[in-house]
């Protein structure tokens, strides 16, 4: 089955923290990376930039609105994701929960849906 692991950090925290924090965190995450690619369950994901750079549409009575940000009263931002090929819900849960990010923020498990509408 096919799960996407979404990333969620409060990018003042990671601003926040030291440079050997922050190597470290990179070090978790290219182990993680290394070891999905090693057994096959790993397909794909990319890191975003950051959230002051991105725009958030909305329409409101047909008309579209832009803002700045994906400022939507939270302080956790969306920051990246990566598509799984996992056994299980339990096995993309263990993965996700290893992330460094599930230590700062939030890591969210969804199965990938097909255009059907049935999990892939």
């Amino acid at each position: 089955m096919k799960y996407m692991l979404l990333i969620y950090n409060n990018p003042d925290n990671i601003e926040a923290m030291s440079e050997e924090e922050r190597e470290a965190a990179m070090r978790g995450v290219d182990s993680i990376l290394a070891e999905l690619a090693a057994s096959g369950e790993m397909i794909g994901g990319v890191a975003l930039a950051h959230p002051s750079t991105a725009k958030t549409v909305r329409v409101v009575d047909g008309v579209p609105e832009t803002t700045d940000g994906p400022y939507v009263g939270a302080k956790e931002m969306l920051a990246g994701y990566l598509t799984i090929e996992a056994d299980s819900l339990d096995r993309a849960v263990e993965i996700a929960s290893r992330w460094p990010d599930a230590r700062h923020g939030a890591m969210e498990v969804r199965a990938v849906m097909h255009p059907g509408g049935m999990e892939m």
